[in-house]
C-alpha cells in the first residue's frame, strides 16, 4: 500500500466516526470542495488527494462543537476556536489525537491527522457587501497565518517586518474574534444565500444547492452529498469532470507526520518554536 493510500484510509476512518455521529443526533452535513467532487468523479478519493472536507449548517456546527467532547469516540476529538483557546483557525477540525501532524515547516501549530469541517453561514445579498466581507475575510486569514509563522522563514529582511509587527501588537484570540464575528454577522438574513468562506465569494450559493443532504457512496461507503453536486461543482469548479493536468493537481506534502505519537506527547525541536519557548 502508497503511503498516500495509507493517510487516505485513516481519514477515511475519521469520516466515518463523524458521519455515525451526525447520524445519532440528527446532525446534518455534506461532503464539501474536493472531497465533494472526489465522490462524483472518482467515486471516493482524487486518486491524488490528502484530505477530506465536509461542511455543516452553523446550527448543527455550532451544535456538534458545543458536545464535541461527550460525542466523539476516543481517539477523535474535535478542535475549535469556540472551546480551544489556542487553537489557530476560524473553522474546525475532527482530529486523530493518537498522531501527529505538522502541515508546514514553518506554521507553529501542532495536531493530529485531521478532517476539516467548515461551517456555512447565511449572507448578504448585496454584491457589494459580499465583496467587503470576503476581502475582510482574506485579510483576517492573511494576519492569522502571520501571526502562527516563523517570521523569520524568508530571512531577517524586510519580508519579516509584517509578521513581527503583527506577533507583537496583536495576538490569534484577537483575529479570532474578528473572523467569527465577521462569518455570522448575517445570521438572520433572509437573502437565501450561504457562504463556505474558504471559498470566499466563490463559496457563496443558494441554499437550495445544498438543500436536503443526498446520499452518495464514497470508498464503498454511503456519505452525505450535497441535494444539486453538478450545481455545486460547476459552480466551485466549472468543468469539473475534465481531470486537471499534473502541474494543477494540489496536495498538502505535509512537513512531518506520526501515526503513532499522540500529538499531546510531540516534542517540536524546530528552531523558530524553541526559540520562542525560551522567551516566554
Amino acid at each position: 500500500m502508497t503511503p498516500l493510500r495509507t493517510l487516505q484510509l485513516h481519514l477515511l476512518d475519521i469520516l466515518k466516526s463523524i458521519d455515525q455521529v451526525c447520524k445519532e443526533h440528527d446532525l446534518r452535513y455534506y461532503l464539501a470542495a474536493g472531497t465533494m467532487l472526489g465522490a462524483v468523479r472518482h467515486g471516493g478519493f482524487i486518486p491524488w488527494d490528502d484530505d477530506i472536507d465536509i461542511c455543516m449548517p452553523r446550527s448543527d456546527y455550532d451544535r456538534l462543537m458545543r458536545h464535541a467532547s461527550e460525542w466523539m469516540p476516543q481517539p477523535y476529538e474535535i478542535l475549535c476556536a469556540e472551546y480551544n483557546s489556542d487553537y489557530p483557525s476560524d473553522f474546525a477540525k475532527v482530529v486523530d489525537s493518537s498522531t501527529t501532524l505538522i502541515e508546514r515547516q514553518h506554521h507553529r501549530y501542532v495536531g493530529g491527522l485531521y478532517v476539516d469541517v467548515f461551517p456555512l453561514d447565511t449572507i448578504s445579498a448585496s454584491p457589494v457587501i459580499q465583496r467587503i466581507q470576503t476581502w475582510q475575510y482574506s485579510l483576517l486569514k492573511k494576519c492569522l497565518y502571520l501571526l502562527c509563522r516563523d517570521p523569520y522563514k524568508n530571512g531577517h529582511g524586510p519580508s519579516s517586518w509584517l509578521p513581527l509587527i503583527l506577533q507583537h501588537t496583536t495576538d490569534t484570540r484577537t483575529i479570532i474574534r474578528h473572523l467569527l464575528r465577521l462569518q455570522q454577522q448575517w445570521s438572520d438574513s433572509e437573502s437565501g444565500l450561504i457562504i463556505d468562506h474558504d471559498f470566499r465569494r466563490r463559496g457563496i450559493m443558494p441554499q437550495s444547492v445544498y438543500g436536503t443532504p443526498r446520499p452518495i457512496d464514497f470508498e464503498g461507503y454511503t456519505f452525505c452529498g450535497v441535494a444539486q453536486p453538478h450545481l455545486y461543482l460547476t459552480h466551485l469548479y466549472g468543468d469539473y469532470m475534465t481531470i486537471p493536468p499534473v502541474e494543477q493537481r494540489h496536495q498538502h506534502n505535509f512537513y512531518y507526520l506520526d501515526y503513532d505519537t499522540p500529538y499531546r506527547q510531540y516534542t517540536d525541536q524546530r528552531s523558530f518554536v524553541q526559540r520562542d519557548n525560551r522567551r516566554t
